[in-house]
């Protein structure tokens, strides 16, 4: 029986890729995917010739039975996202739990992951926190957010460049303008960039400031 092993790859900064990880992806009969394009550019800088496979939340449903087939069978797929750990607010979950279901044995790696980085700088509470990753875009984003006011414990969040003045707003009118806030971007990457202050305080500096690159929110709990 083959295996399946979840591989975290660097979320920025190349240096961050683990040399285990580089080890089972050169040595796995298959790799699976989140982009092919993006994964091309890191493999063939780090001399891994293992052939892909696109593996992605459109198709993760219709593959999944087969690549479990393929497993079975004896084969070693190694899964990765574009960055991060797989099944981190991407592609994965569903994967590892058929794994599971059918006894093919499921290995994760560990290494990268963009919240933990801006959680711990963040300066707020870490001993507890709830990661929240994406809000819902619309159904059930209200609502979402009404619970979460009440949530004691540091809130992690992913957002978008485009979404991020709307959600902080957001947070503004549900968690109060003076709850205290820390806003990360392009972690690990050139333009590394963290802000700190309450939310009226970050809100207004992104007003200011068009938002580019990717953002971590983490969110002081309520007292």
């Amino acid at each position: 029986m083959g295996k399946l092993y979840v591989v975290p790859t660097p979320i920025g900064n190349l240096e961050d890729m683990t040399l285990r990880a580089i080890a089972v992806l050169k040595e796995a009969d298959l790799i699976l995917a989140e982009d092919t394009r993006t994964s091309g550019k890191l493999l063939k800088h780090f001399d891994i010739n293992t052939p892909m496979l696109s593996h992605h939340m459109h198709n993760e449903h219709k593959t999944v039975n087969g690549l479990v087939d393929r497993m079975l069978a004896g084969e070693t797929h190694a899964l990765i996202s574009d960055a991060g750990t797989p099944a981190i607010s991407d592609p994965g979950f569903l994967l590892v739990r058929a794994c599971l279901e059918y006894e093919v044995a499921v290995e994760c790696l560990p290494g990268a992951t963009a919240f933990v980085p801006a959680l711990v700088n963040s300066g707020l509470p870490n001993d507890r926190f709830v990661f929240e990753g994406f809000l819902p875009i619309k159904k059930g984003r209200q609502t979402r957010l009404q619970q979460l006011a009440e949530e004691i414990r540091t809130m992690v969040f992913y957002e978008s460049p485009h979404k991020l003045v709307k959600t902080l707003g957001q947070f503004v009118e549900h968690f109060g303008a003076d709850r205290r806030v820390s806003v990360s971007r392009e972690l690990t990457k050139l333009y590394e960039e963290t802000i700190r202050g309450t939310i009226s305080e970050v809100l207004q500096h992104f007003m200011e400031n068009p938002p580019k690159g990717e953002f971590v929110i983490v969110v002081e709990g309520r007292k």
